[in-house]
């Protein structure tokens, strides 16, 4: 009579045990959050600070959807540094930066053109728009990049 026997072993993986992801900076994601905040900073900054505006409604516009990009954006950064998204499994997290990003891109890329008309040559309020394109490119770029993680083909689907 012969007795097989099997041993399995588990192993466990901890990266770094830290509660930060830093390595997440140095990615292409994490550098294109890293610019489209600061440069939606910039963005906000400028026109909000600017006293006398030529057209208070097309500045309000841009502040509004500058700031709410802005406050999105860094929260997406922060839930990449602190690895949130594997505590909250039930969201599609891919599929939510896809849509934000598409969204946002579209807006700002609204409100830029809208400061840009309405400038009254105020050179903070150019400045503003000019960095609102630049946020609005960084957010093509992303936008192109993640569709393969959000839209992208399934694993094992049929060719």
């Amino acid at each position: 009579m012969s007795h097989t026997v099997i041993t399995t072993t588990t192993t466990t993986v901890r990266s770094g045990g830290s509660i930060l992801n830093t390595g997440y900076l140095g990615t292409i994601p994490g550098m294109l959050k890293i610019g489209q905040t600061l440069s939606l900073l910039i963005a906000f900054l400028c026109v909000y600070c600017v006293n006398g505006w030529p057209n208070w409604h097309a500045s309000c516009f841009f502040v509004v959807v500058a700031l709410w990009f802005l406050l999105a954006f860094s929260i997406f950064l922060l839930m990449h540094l602190f690895r949130l998204q594997g505590k909250m499994p039930c969201i599609n997290w891919p599929l939510t930066e896809f849509f934000h990003y598409s969204v946002g891109c579209v807006l700002l890329f609204i409100a830029s053109i809208v400061a840009a008309v309405n400038n009254g040559r105020a050179s903070a309020l150019v400045a503003g728009s000019v960095f609102g394109f630049i946020a609005t490119f960084l957010m093509a770029v992303n936008l192109w990049t993640s569709y393969s993680m959000a839209c992208g083909r399934q694993a094992g689907a049929s060719v």
